[in-house]
């Protein structure tokens, strides 16, 4: 009986013990396995260790010469599916290199004990790659390496004390002593805390809040009939999240910023757009996130003075497929929030400050609807996506009554009570948010924050209503003293859904635009991010799939690839679109209050603003829609 023993073999489906004894051999161990799992013989993979290490081969050895004990764990995974056994069981240390699956979705979670309720595991679950940062930060050591102190160290040169030892990248006495200092550690160092100690985050998982209830509980009838403890989610007590998952915001170039301005500055009304850019390694802060913004898309939208509204933007698909050629992609979101205050000085009234808002409670839920929709791939939880990169940028008043710009995120308690519809903006309080009441269509959890009364004392109360601070999470904002570009064409095409201005995208523009660039480099002529999107998206002769060549070339700023696309019949046909009807002078690009001025030459052929039907010369109507040419 003593050589009898039992192993524990975990896999994606759950834990079995099996029986055997030392004197077994790997081979017929091996076959308890897969007849216990219901594995064919070669359709699996057992390990001595979590990560993947010391495979347990078939062999003739025994499993004492394995140096398997009894009440050992071995960890099964089925080959060519690596995904589920990753997801379930292998929490690797931050410094290991192995590359996990993960998934992406709308998600939330709390940065502390509040309570919530979760959703299980599933090794079915669809799974996306890692962002290309997270998994370089992954592998990074972290640490943050100190010189040797010439006055409280008292050991060699090859020595290490209390003084001169590395810190933890979440060290909070580092951080708070850096100028300026950092409220919130990075994502990646709050995943180095998780998982440090002596079990090296073996049991972390990164839960995401629900607050919906449970699916296909049986025992009493469905709400608002009945609810029951298994399927009822728990209450929320909002924290304020001690880290961020981006740690900076840099906009390549002040030219970026200026021609989104110029849209209020003619017209008085704010204005929306989508920012594209990277993430990259943010080295003031250890492990941090930088997100770097090289174009603004201005989306279809009816802007006033006070408000802004999106409209169905037909463009939406072409415009994502132009950027993921271009290396880019969708990292935030920014509006304009300016109200002059002195014409003849430039300057703007100080609105958004401690004594009023930062983000108002409408722009926190959109923002987490945003940040929703571009959800974070996280290897540690397990729905396989934890949070969100996506930031907001607001354009306002500083307290020098300039133009500043103010980077927010909102929390993951935040998006979980945005993307489970719990959360409402107060009418006449901007700056406070409100939970919902349950009803008999939905039940909504109770949601508490605390709060210290006048005697120092902690104090929670209901969330009805909410002051919209403990939701937003604030980001430094910043341009590059050596401005970057991504796009570096110097002239200026106009920009997408400026029609009001005047300033429309069509033959006669790029016309113009092509005879007013003076550079001889063909790169530098095409490479603007707005003309780009016209090629692409234009009515007349949208260039779709054959513009992959000339992306390329501005992606990895290749003149000989622009070149041998210039030689292109495509661009050929445009150049001959663009001599028929002819540029226009460059002071017709200049608007004033009255709107553009109309072209000097009505010799040549002229696009309808309207329709983009191209009329013939001499013609104030158009003969295909028949409204007139301005």
């Amino acid at each position: 009986m003593a050589d009898n023993m039992i192993i524990r073999v975990q896999s994606p489906d759950g834990m079995k013990k099996i029986s055997s004894t030392k004197k077994e051999t790997a081979t017929a161990f091996l076959k308890k396995v897969a007849k216990e799992f219901g594995f064919t013989t070669n359709g699996f993979s057992v390990y001595l260790d979590r990560n993947k290490t010391g495979e347990v081969q078939a062999q003739n050895k025994t499993l004492s010469l394995l140096k398997i004990k009894h009440g050992d764990m071995l960890y099964l995974y089925p080959s060519g599916s690596p995904g589920p056994s990753g997801e379930v069981m292998d929490t690797a240390t931050p410094g290991s290199s192995s590359s996990l699956p993960s998934t992406s979705s709308a998600s939330a979670a709390s940065s502390s004990s509040s309570a919530s309720s979760f959703m299980p595991r599933s090794h079915s679950t669809p799974h996306f790659p890692e962002d290309e940062i997270d998994q370089f930060l992954y592998k990074q050591d972290g640490k943050i390496y100190r010189n040797k102190d010439p006055q409280l160290c008292r050991h060699g040169s090859m020595g290490k004390c209390v003084h001169c030892v590395p810190l933890e990248p979440f060290d909070e006495d580092y951080l708070n002593h850096l100028d300026p200092p950092v409220k919130h550690m990075s994502f990646h160092a709050y995943i180095r805390k998780l998982t440090g100690g002596a079990d090296k985050g073996k049991f972390v998982a990164l839960e995401n809040i629900s607050c919906k209830i449970k699916s296909g509980c049986e025992g009493h009838p469905p709400w608002p009939e009945g609810i029951c403890t298994k399927c009822q989610p728990s209450a929320i007590t909002l924290n304020r999240q001690k880290y961020r998952h981006v740690d900076n915001i840099m906009f390549e170039n002040h030219t970026i910023a200026d021609r989104f301005l110029d849209f209020w500055r003619k017209t008085g009304s704010q204005r929306m757009g989508y920012l594209y850019g990277r993430y990259t390694e943010h080295k003031d802060i250890p492990l941090g996130i930088r997100a770097e913004v090289a174009a603004i898309y201005e989306p279809p939208q009816i802007a006033t003075q006070n408000s802004l509204e999106l409209v169905d933007d037909p463009k939406a698909a072409a415009v994502e497929e132009i950027v993921a050629k271009l290396g880019l992609r969708k990292v935030g979101w920014i509006f304009t929030d300016l109200l002059s205050e002195d014409t003849r000085i430039g300057t703007v009234r100080y609105t958004r400050n401690k004594d009023a808002y930062f983000l108002s409670a409408e722009e926190c839920i959109t923002a987490g609807h945003f940040q929703n929709q571009q959800s974070n791939p996280c290897r540690l939880s397990p729905d396989g996506h934890f949070g969100s990169k996506f930031f907001t940028v607001v354009a306002t008043g500083g307290p020098d009554n300039q133009v500043h710009f103010e980077g927010y995120q909102v929390s993951n308690q935040c998006m979980a009570l945005v993307r489970d519809e719990c959360l409402l903006p107060c009418k006449d309080a901007p700056e406070l948010g409100y939970a919902k009441e349950s009803s008999t269509e939905q039940y909504v959890p109770d949601v508490f924050y605390k709060d210290k009364d006048k005697f120092g004392n902690d104090i929670t109360y209901l969330a009805r209503p909410l002051p919209v601070e403990y939701l937003i999470i604030d980001i430094t904002t910043t341009f590059p003293k050596d401005p970057q570009y991504t796009f570096s064409s110097t002239q200026r095409f106009p920009i997408e859904n400026r029609d009001i201005l005047g300033e429309t995208q069509d033959f006669h523009s790029l016309a113009t635009y092509l005879s007013q660039c003076t550079s001889t480099s063909f790169l530098d002529i095409v490479s603007d991010f707005h003309l780009l999107l016209f090629l692409v998206t234009n009515e007349v002769m949208p260039l779709g799939d054959s513009i992959g060549l000339l992306l390329d070339a501005v992606k990895t700023s290749n003149e000989e690839l622009a070149q041998t696309w210039k030689k292109s019949e495509q661009w050929a046909t445009i150049e001959q679109l663009c001599s028929t009807v002819g540029g226009q002078p460059p002071s017709s690009l200049e608007y004033g209050a009255m709107g553009p001025s109309v072209p000097a030459s009505s010799s040549a052929m002229w696009s309808c603003l309207h329709c983009t039907f191209m009329n013939q010369p001499g013609t104030e109507l158009c003969e295909m829609c028949s409204l007139p040419r301005s």
